[in-house]
């Protein structure tokens, strides 16, 4: 059985590529993808992924704010960060919203299928930068 994603960013190319490399995964499946918060989470609602990948800057509703929301209506969901920010209170900011993994968006695109693991496991997986 596939893993199955949701995934969300505001810039498409990001979106695109990462789509496209997370579909070549023998056991994973981008299920929905979404550009601002509220799609992620009417995306949730629909399909029930095991993990949502949401970038944390986005409009409308941003991927803390969708974070929260998710976390409160299914609270068993993986929910992973992805996010060029680095600083601690940001980071510190998006776990409390429920996150269960933070990814830098300089990563390997190997370091993100570490991390969809690791949080499947129940582990929390934070970037290695």
């Amino acid at each position: 059985m596939s893993i199955k994603i949701i995934l969300a960013d505001d810039h498409k190319i990001v979106r695109e590529g990462l789509i496209s490399l997370l579909n070549q995964q023998n056991d994973m499946k981008v299920v929905a993808d979404a550009a601002e918060g509220f799609s992620i989470i009417n995306f949730a609602r629909k399909f029930k992924p095991d993990v949502v990948i949401t970038d944390i800057s986005m409009p409308d509703l941003n991927g803390i704010e969708a974070t929260e929301v998710i976390r409160k209506e299914f609270p068993k969901m993986k929910i992973i960060a992805l996010s060029m920010h680095s600083e601690k209170h940001v980071i510190l900011r998006v776990l409390r919203a429920g996150a269960n993994g933070y990814l830098l968006k300089d990563s390997a695109f190997l370091e993100l299928v570490k991390a969809i693991r690791s949080v499947l496991k129940g582990e929390i997986y934070l970037s290695s930068k």
